[in-house]
């Protein structure tokens, strides 16, 4: 385990060095805030149903899912309680000091995995940029987001046929 724990360390502080960029910077400050609680995915689940109204149930399916894997996670962090990476400087506030799993990465992945569903892959690029955002912000080892990401994909993929037909097979 140390092994992980060091190439968590080394590349998050590799990750966070590219943070010292203005533009860098301020790319993954705005995708770290846009993903707190999901709020990014959600907005875009709700606006999907209300201009898609033949899909309307299976939009708000996919948005309770990827708000549930959201939850789910939270859940997990107050179990696991790992701490935050405490040897970089953040470039974001946190809404709690946990750090695994990562939430951000878990409701990116579900909404992928769910909108996905729903034939929208755009979301793809714009999840795993959440993801990374995370790490250029200095606030999750790479395994928090990884493991965030496996979660809220796992729990997504668990919840697809209900998100297609309204029933879980």
């Amino acid at each position: 385990m140390d092994d992980l724990d060091d190439m968590d360390h080394r590349i998050v502080t590799a990750l966070r060095a590219c943070g010292t960029d203005p533009r860098v910077a301020g790319a993954a400050r705005a995708l770290s805030w846009a993903g707190e609680h999901g709020a990014l995915w959600i907005a875009a689940g709700l606006a999907s149903a209300a201009v898609d109204g033949t899909r309307r149930a299976a939009w708000l399916r996919g948005t309770a899912l990827t708000a549930g894997a959201h939850l789910v996670s939270m859940g997990v962090k107050r179990v696991v309680r790992r701490p935050r990476p405490a040897h970089v400087v953040p470039l974001v506030r946190t809404a709690g000091r946990h750090s695994f799993p990562s939430s951000h990465a878990t409701s990116a992945a579900a909404a992928a995995v769910a909108f996905g569903t729903l034939g929208v892959h755009a979301a793809w690029p714009l999840a795993a940029a959440v993801c990374v955002s995370r790490l250029v912000v200095g606030v999750h080892y790479p395994s928090d987001v990884a493991a965030g990401a496996a979660l809220g994909a796992l729990t997504a993929r668990l919840g697809a046929p209900w998100v297609r037909g309204g029933t879980r097979d």
